[in-house]
């Protein structure tokens, strides 16, 4: 029998309730990503449990840090984390120029990650937690990386309604990813 969405449960976090998360976070993404666990390039590139770990603990410092988690049956099966920033600490100096004036203006959110363990994945859930994201962040604009071999979370994302901005790498001999940008219609957000 396979679960429907109606079985799981979604709850906001905010910086002071992740710590105690963090294993159960990192084993979620591990899950999700098993391309990436099982390439030993990935470690060096930043996309491991243990990287998930150090950067949402340096995110956690920014004002506005939301977590959405899903559950099913009492366990997690999806989160997602985002907050609030500036243009420019999210697209970096070498971006910056590229991205539009109208855009650079409007309230963003960073989203930094977005996850689900596999056998729950296309019921919704991944949009589920995008859309309590956008709700609880109110942003004008969203804006996240995604490696352009994720097909999976490309898709996902093209159906949220992002469009690409830019090849983008967030640390210096970090992976080159795409930097995907979406108009928040916030009337929809906020249903």
């Amino acid at each position: 029998m396979t679960a429907t969405r109606t079985d799981v449960v979604f709850r906001t976090y905010g910086p002071g309730q992740v710590p105690p998360m963090l294993d159960t976070l990192a084993d979620l993404w591990a899950d999700a990503h098993p391309e990436l666990v099982d390439n030993p390039g990935a470690s060096t590139d930043g996309l491991s449990a243990p990287a998930l770990r150090r950067q949402i603990l340096g995110h956690l410092k920014h004002e506005g840090f939301t977590l959405v988690a899903a559950y099913a049956a009492g366990s997690m099966v999806g989160f997602g984390y985002a907050f609030p920033c500036t243009p420019e600490y999210w697209y970096g100096p070498e971006l910056l120029p590229e991205i539009p004036e109208h855009v650079r203006v409007g309230r963003l959110m960073g989203l930094c990650e977005l996850a689900v363990t596999p056998v729950r994945q296309s019921q919704g859930i991944g949009s589920r937690l995008h859309a309590e994201l956008l709700k609880a962040i109110d942003p004008d604009w969203s804006s996240l990386l995604v490696r352009p071999d994720n097909t999976a979370g490309r898709t996902l994302y093209e159906r949220l309604g992002y469009a690409y901005a830019g090849r983008y790498r967030n640390e210096p001999g970090g992976p080159v990813c795409d930097l995907l940008l979406l108009q928040v219609d916030r009337a929809a957000a906020a249903q």
